[in-house]
């Protein structure tokens, strides 16, 4: 079962009574319990009493079991959500299995893993493949995206300009981009559901902003004299130096996404969406690729990782990054 699956299923009240969920994003752990939590419950409902939430290494496997296999008191069922399941070794492996065969109908049992399970772990044994949901973060155009329709099912409509917005200047941070969605929708009033670019402004700031997208359209404009002011702004309002490198780094696999969609031949169109980007914006890059030298965009992309590479071996912020776009703005 894919991610996408198991919360539909969760939000139509169906989860499955057994559920595996094992990836690196923590949001998106903590959102598929709180979405079957909303499913299977009132909001008035004592959570004490229908929900427990256990530490696997804590409970181990027999308590897990044990817990499961309780009946509801003050609801028609229970949920039981156990954290950090691949901290049990594998002798664990056959009393799960055995509830796995035959689980307690009234109870909806989830196990969790904050990291991504390799094929041959046990769990992946134990629990049948239908009921293991491999939990991956939406990555490059997926962002947005995602975001739109994670905000949908919070009745919350979000521009697809107003997505790629907050994605360039939040980042991959999935509990960071929701969070500045619920304030961007406060920001119009305790009613609004509609976020559009302007809230987002709101909220980010208008000086932010600009200086992200100046700096941005200076190093593709290859103005270096104008992009080391604006990098110099940034770092001296307190900007997160691995943030400017992230939004540097963004344009630069942008590119050299566009850029090898032309080498290979695909059409504008099919590399414009493939960008994950508003029409006019993805039309931008696509033309900004076709003028770019042969090899330019891999090299840009390089040059970022090779910059992520010196900046968390403790490279000095200012200089590692005022290099790079002196690198980037060269070609």
């Amino acid at each position: 079962m894919d991610y996408a699956s198991f919360l539909k299923a969760a939000d139509g009240g169906q989860p499955p009574s057994v559920a595996l969920l094992h990836g690196p994003e923590g949001f998106l752990l903590d959102d598929a319990v709180a979405r079957v939590t909303r499913a299977l419950f009132a909001e008035t409902a004592d959570l004490a009493l229908s929900r427990e939430i256990l530490e696997a290494r804590v409970a181990g496997v027999d308590g897990i079991v044990q817990s499961a296999l309780m009946l509801p008191w003050t609801s028609s069922r229970r949920l039981v959500v156990v954290k950090s399941v691949d901290e049990l070794t594998a002798r664990s492996a056959d009393p799960l299995a055995g509830y796995c065969q035959s689980p307690n109908p009234s109870t909806v049992l989830l196990l969790l893993s904050d990291q991504s399970l390799p094929p041959t772990h046990w769990l992946l044994k134990a629990v049948p493949r239908a009921l293991v949901v491999a939990v991956l973060p939406p990555a490059g155009g997926q962002l947005a995206a995602w975001l739109r329709h994670r905000c949908r099912a919070e009745a919350i409509e979000l521009s697809e300009e107003a997505a790629a917005l907050l994605v360039e200047l939040v980042g991959n941070d999935l509990a960071r981009l929701h969070g500045e969605v619920e304030k961007a929708a406060l920001s119009g009033g305790a009613a609004n559901r509609r976020v559009g670019a302007a809230e987002v402004r709101a909220v980010v700031g208008e000086t932010r902003v600009r200086h992200v997208f100046d700096l941005t359209r200076a190093v593709v404009e290859r103005d270096l004299g104008a992009a080391l002011p604006l990098l110099g702004a940034l770092l001296n309002a307190g900007e997160d130096p691995l943030a400017v490198l992230g939004m540097l780094a963004r344009e630069a696999r942008a590119a050299w996404w566009a850029s090898d969609g032309l080498r290979l031949g695909r059409p504008e169109d099919e590399i414009a969406r493939g960008l994950g980007r508003p029409p006019t914006a993805a039309a931008a890059m696509v033309k900004r690729a076709r003028g770019l030298p042969q090899g330019a965009a891999a090299r840009h992309l390089r040059r970022c990782w090779e910059a992520e590479r010196r900046l968390k071996l403790g490279g000095a912020p200012r200089p590692e990054l005022a290099l790079l776009i002196a690198d980037l703005c060269a070609e």
